[in-house]
């Protein structure tokens, strides 16, 4: 049940939300205005160029995906299973994540697409980071799937069911955390460029840090 997860996932949900929205708003803003840290409108989009774009928007489209395919196939081959678990390693996968967003703002910075395959490839990994834990579904680059189990939670509620707040606390930091990044990354953005991206990479690695911190005093 949802009411088992330990509150640091809540505070970390949160964090990596922000960090998801921020990225996410700075490729809607500087990515050929594309979104980065989910797949449903880049997919559509690649859909659409088959028929009214170059060969050239195709294959970018479609590495875009694959880099978000293969930052989700890091965290799996890592974590060996999707399920939430003190002890893990996340630290060396938010560390990485962190690196990949470095290496997007050099690219980046030199008008060269291998920057948006490592944003993409960092949302990847980070989405995979946590699929599941004791039956509830936690996602924190996209909040779609959010926003749907919020409204069959209602709709439960309204006949007759209990509610579970804790998961709808849960829900609501993550899609507070995506909308707070989006603020800053178009804040930021408009001032630093591409260069923004700095901050989304300095929070993972103050997250890697905090979790190595937390489960050398609490994981054994």
């Amino acid at each position: 049940m949802i009411s088992k997860l330990p509150r640091w996932v809540e505070y970390g949900s949160f964090v990596l939300a922000l960090v998801a929205g921020f990225v996410n708003s700075i490729g809607l803003l500087g990515f050929k205005h594309q979104s980065i840290s989910h797949l449903s409108g880049i997919t559509t989009l690649l859909g659409a160029s088959i028929v009214n774009s170059t060969l050239i928007d195709v294959f970018h489209l479609a590495i875009v995906i694959l880099s978000f395919l293969v930052g989700a196939a890091i965290s799996g081959y890592f974590l060996r299973s999707g399920a939430l678990k003190l002890g893990r390693n996340y630290s060396s996968l938010l560390s990485l994540e962190g690196i990949f967003l470095l290496g997007s703002v050099y690219f980046l910075a030199k008008d060269a697409l291998y920057g948006h395959y490592l944003a993409s490839a960092a949302c990847g990994l980070q989405n995979a980071l946590v699929t599941t834990y004791s039956g509830a579904v936690v996602r924190t680059t996209h909040v779609t799937g959010i926003f749907t189990d919020l409204g069959i939670m209602l709709g439960a509620k309204l006949r007759g069911e209990p509610l579970d707040t804790r998961k709808v606390l849960l829900f609501l930091l993550i899609i507070t955390g995506f909308v707070l990044g989006g603020t800053f990354g178009a804040y930021f953005y408009s001032i630093l460029n591409f260069k923004a991206l700095y901050i989304p990479a300095s929070i993972c690695f103050f997250l890697a840090l905090s979790y190595a911190i937390y489960n050398g005093k609490f994981g054994h």
